[in-house]
């Protein structure tokens, strides 16, 4: 049976005794209700940690500028769930076709326990410019504390130009839960199985 945390929004299977980011009670969905009109049973068990997604002021992440003229990360819209990241350089930088630099943001950051930054592509300069992360999506782990920094390739045949604070990448804060792994010489069986590489058709 699964378990879900109505504050973390996160599920478990009981039968695993799985981790929550945050501390409010777990509870799990009234089986007997529809999807529209789920209920739920709080149980005594408790999230080991103390992210709330829907806290706010647990939302708040410590920023240090390592740069005078760093900009803080910004939002463009009110539900946009990535934080633009901005060039933090003195001078234009062109970037020759197929070749990465990387592109300091003048920030470190402090973020809570089971969260990361996942550096993203912005889509207007890739799509655009030819102009993304090169490692595609960057992981900044919370107990890192050096500068940002975002590798940016071009991926077109013409030379790309950042300019000083340009919008250069996306931050996401994302949730995860901690695992430990079992070596094991047997592995449920599933329908699939080992099938993959597009096993599944086109």
């Amino acid at each position: 049976m699964a378990e879900w945390c109505i504050h973390c929004k996160l599920c478990r299977y009981s039968k695993n005794g799985g981790m929550f980011p945050c501390d409010k009670p777990i509870c799990e969905p009234n089986m007997g209700s529809t999807a529209s009109t789920t209920k739920y049973i709080v149980t005594q068990q408790s999230c080991p940690n103390n992210f709330n997604i829907e806290d706010t002021n647990n939302c708040t992440i410590k920023v240090k500028r390592l740069n005078p003229n760093a900009q803080l990360p910004t939002r463009g819209s009110n539900f946009a769930a990535g934080y633009d990241l901005y060039a933090c350089i003195d001078t234009s930088i062109a970037i020759e076709p197929h070749q990465t630099i990387k592109i300091g943001t003048g920030l470190a950051f402090e973020l809570q326990e089971n969260t990361f930054g996942a550096i993203f592509a912005r889509s207007g300069i890739a799509t655009k410019q030819g102009l993304r992360p090169a490692n595609c999506v960057g992981v900044c782990d919370s107990d890192y504390r050096g500068e940002y920094i975002v590798p940016i390739h071009n991926d077109s045949d013409i030379t790309g130009i950042i300019e000083p604070k340009q919008r250069i990448a996306q931050l996401v804060i994302i949730p995860f839960i901690p695992v430990k792994f079992s070596e094991s010489e047997i592995l449920d069986d599933t329908d699939r199985g080992s099938n993959g590489f597009g096993s599944t058709g086109k």
